[in-house]
């Protein structure tokens, strides 16, 4: 990648950590990667997970660094390190207390999901039935998260709880990792409703890779993805978009239990809707590593986007959103 252009920035992986991987970020020219660092956990299970993380730090300090406001993206770039932002994909390690939104942004954590798939005491998730929208719990989280600089994410989160965070929030949401709905219908897609009010609140959505959640899943071509983004820019605009590849690269199926099933299910959800997802499926071949950014940036630029347009998509906007939603506004 170009080091003298905007950064490459990746709004959410999962993967399973190790030198192997962060040396991949760097061969791919990845500056920065929104990691997540809790699905289902407690509050201090969350503790721990953040002091592996700041084991890794030290180990591989070399390669990574923590990245916890915009500028610390251009130290990574400048040592040539891949920056990490820590986000939560669900509430639950605040345990019913806002003031712990302070105390884990104070830790790092610069995204938190307000729910993953199930109704949390915040909001409802993408499977639920009945979308009742933001809880008043919800609505006391999102001012807090407002006020110290945490990004509220609604990639889980069903349509109404959706648009109501989109409407509550005094700052600009992101939706870190989901697709448009008209690519694929899966429940957590995204509807040109939510598309457009994200756009006109000038929040961020980032496109996931994620096989399920592709046209044609892991057969689904470089073509079509970039077509997508194209269609998708006519909609909201080039200034709201980025990448959120949800790639969770060398994890066991035992992982893949925890995200969907965690501790509130004796049985394996099948995300999807049936058996067949079972399992992680095959990436696209486009698609595989932190080595293959460029496929993207490439195929973006032979859909007809221009090269400054491809440095947005491909973290130029991240960085930007960043910028403006990591610091505080005290009351």
């Amino acid at each position: 990648m170009d080091r003298h252009g905007a950064p490459v920035i990746d709004g959410l992986q999962y993967s399973n950590w190790s030198r192997e991987i962060f040396e991949q970020m760097r061969a791919g020219g990845v500056d920065c990667v929104h990691v997540t660092i809790v699905y289902w956990e407690t509050t201090i299970e969350t503790i721990n997970n953040i002091t592996e993380w700041h084991k890794l730090f030290r180990i591989h300090q070399d390669l990574i660094m923590p990245v916890r406001y915009a500028e610390d993206v251009n130290r990574a770039r400048e040592s040539n390190r891949t920056g990490i932002v820590f986000g939560f994909q669900n509430c639950s390690p605040i345990d019913n207390d806002v003031g712990l939104v302070e105390i884990f942004h104070q830790l790092g954590i610069r995204f938190m999901q307000l729910s993953y798939n199930n109704q949390s005491p915040l909001a409802t998730g993408c499977y639920e039935t009945v979308d009742p929208g933001i809880t008043r719990f919800g609505k006391q989280v999102i001012a807090e998260m407002n006020r110290v600089g945490m990004t509220v994410d609604m990639s889980h989160s069903s349509e109404r709880s959706t648009l109501d965070a989109i409407d509550i929030s005094q700052r600009p949401i992101a939706i870190t990792h989901a697709n448009p709905a008209f690519f694929r219908q899966a429940l957590r897609n995204k509807s040109d409703a939510v598309l457009r009010a994200l756009a006109d609140s000038g929040g961020m959505l980032g496109f996931s890779v994620y096989p399920f959640h592709l046209k044609d899943g892991p057969h689904c071509k470089l073509t079509d993805f970039c077509e997508m983004v194209a269609t998708t820019a006519d909609i909201m605009g080039i200034d709201n978009l980025g990448l959120g590849t949800d790639l969770c690269q060398n994890q066991p199926t035992s992982v893949l239990t925890w995200m969907r099933s965690g501790r509130w299910s004796l049985e394996m959800d099948f995300g999807e809707g049936s058996a067949d997802d079972s399992d992680w499926p095959a990436q696209p071949a486009w698609f595989r590593s932190n080595l293959d950014f460029r496929n993207i940036s490439e195929g973006l630029t032979r859909q007809g986007f221009s090269n400054d347009e491809v440095d947005k998509i491909m973290g130029g906007n991240w960085f930007r959103f960043y910028n403006r939603s990591f610091t505080a506004h005290e009351s």
